[in-house]
């Protein structure tokens, strides 16, 4: 099948300019001519390690009609009408040199144990039974002997996670022994093994192959061919496995505890190869910083919230985790409240309750008494049963804050008792009456300087009459009972 390939090449350019002739056939190793005459080598040039065996392929034709007489092989390229000598009669080859082919097509030639003397030229003959049918491969087969050569790893250079990569291990003499290659990865021998996807992965041969590379498969990697003769190892080159960010995180600068006031640094953390230089930071879905580190000065209660922080690289992109910030602060906006509802009589109380803003909450109240330095109650609500001015104070772990005084007077008339609540806010006198007690008989009620009398109705005994006079904010409203006839004595 060879020899037709070539004959009907040679018969493709027959015809064409005898340079561009001559520059195929030595292309091919192939020397002849367009009456079938022609020899070629395979390859053309052969590099052997010394004392290892060479095999010099090569197949001939002649023209129909003609019959092998004799064949072999020389050094000394000639005229198809002079002899060369034959190497199978020469001392240094004849014992060395062993003739593979036939008298029909096959020139194949073994040539053992080959030193440095043997680096040369090789030409096949042939002589057929017919005068002047005889015939030279003048291209011939170029032997080089080498003691030692280099062996070099081929790479790719630039590999992402999931390409297929391939590794060859190449030398400077194209080796004709049989050779043994094993591959290392930093200095530790690789065999076939299968990845996570049960992808083949060929740690022997001349060509490594890593389907579906994965990070942890950077490294130094080299190859050792290994024959009869010896072993070389090639010199190392490096697998440098590009990947997207990945496994990101936030790293919270600091002790558990953010209090009010605290300087808070948050740095990105992530895992990419080229590392990532580019990062966004959120706060729920708004960006709120850029940079590996993000730094909040004088935190404040509402910096509180889901901080997150984006990755990036050249191969994509990665958000973190959320993490949250909770900020503590101690007690603020403290305020009483008023706990009461429908009438209250003698023996009766008003509740007050403390209210604060705080984080943690506040667990620890005290009720004071105005210009006294010992509590009167605890707790978040305090029953008053007497006349003053009271505050609360609240109390968490990171300190505390006292309210506004409110003020309380219970009014003693005939025996009852009225309770009148003052609260006192940003300089603003407020009078909130709690109980009006209806008498059945004539009496007078003295609260806070304003005068309540009783008066008779024409048609009635004794009658109430309730007038609420508005006076400016900053003044006690004035409770008072109007009498609309002429006072009498009781």
């Amino acid at each position: 099948m060879r020899n037709n390939t070539i004959y009907f090449m040679m018969m493709r350019v027959r015809m064409a300019p005898p340079l561009l002739l001559v520059f195929l056939l030595m292309i091919h190793g192939v020397s002849g001519d367009d009456n079938g005459w022609s020899v070629s080598y395979s390859p053309p040039h052969i590099c052997a390690l010394k004392y290892s065996t060479v095999i010099m392929n090569c197949t001939y034709t002649y023209p129909t009609g003609y019959k092998i007489e004799k064949v072999f092989w020389t050094k000394t390229l000639v005229m198809d009408n002079e002899e060369p000598p034959d190497l199978s009669n020469d001392p240094e080859y004849s014992q060395r040199l062993q003739y593979l082919g036939d008298k029909q097509q096959n020139c194949t030639v073994r040539l053992s144990h080959v030193t440095l003397k043997d680096s040369h030229m090789y030409y096949f003959r042939f002589k057929t039974d017919r005068p002047n049918g005889k015939w030279i491969g003048k291209s011939g087969v170029n032997l080089t002997v080498t003691g030692d050569f280099d062996l070099q790893v081929e790479s790719p250079e630039r590999v992402t996670e999931g390409d297929s990569v391939s590794l060859t291990c190449k030398s400077s003499c194209a080796l004709t022994d049989r050779a043994t290659f094993i591959w290392y990865r930093n200095s530790q021998p690789l065999t076939e093994r299968r990845d996570r996807n049960n992808e083949t992965i060929v740690g022997s041969g001349r060509i490594f192959i890593i389907s579906k590379i994965r990070s942890d498969d950077s490294g130094e990697y080299k190859c050792k061919s290994i024959n009869e003769h010896g072993e070389k190892y090639s010199d190392t080159v490096t697998l440098n496995v590009m990947y997207p960010p990945r496994n990101v995180s936030v790293l919270i600068n600091g002790s558990g505890v953010i209090v009010e006031g605290d300087s808070v640094t948050l740095i990105c953390i992530s895992d990419s190869n080229p590392p990532a230089v580019n990062f966004s930071w959120f706060k729920g879905g708004t960006i709120v910083g850029s940079g590996r580190i993000f730094i909040i000065s004088k935190i404040r209660s509402d910096d509180s919230g889901e901080y997150k922080c984006k990755s990036i690289n050249e191969h994509g992109e990665k958000y973190s985790d959320t993490v949250t910030l909770n900020i503590m602060y101690p007690p603020r906006s403290v305020s009483v409240s008023i706990i009461q509802s429908g009438q209250i009589w003698a023996g009766d109380s008003v509740t007050l309750k403390c209210i604060s803003d705080s984080n943690p909450p506040a667990v620890n109240f005290s009720w004071f008494k105005e210009n006294e330095t010992s509590a009167v109650g605890s707790g978040q609500s305090f029953s008053a049963l007497q006349s003053g001015r009271f505050y609360c104070q609240a109390h968490n772990q990171h300190g505390s804050q006292r309210s506004d005084a409110v003020t309380v007077t219970v009014h003693h008339v005939a025996g009852r008792n009225v309770i009148v609540i003052t609260a006192t806010s940003g300089g603003v006198f407020i009078i909130i009456i709690i109980i009006l007690i209806i008498l059945k008989k004539r009496r007078s009620v003295k609260v806070e300087d304003h005068r309540v009398k009783e008066i008779s109705d024409p048609n009635e005994d004794t009658y109430t009459a309730l007038d609420l006079k508005s006076t400016t904010s900053d003044l006690y409203d004035t409770l008072a009972t109007v009498d609309r006839r002429r006072p009498e004595d009781s």
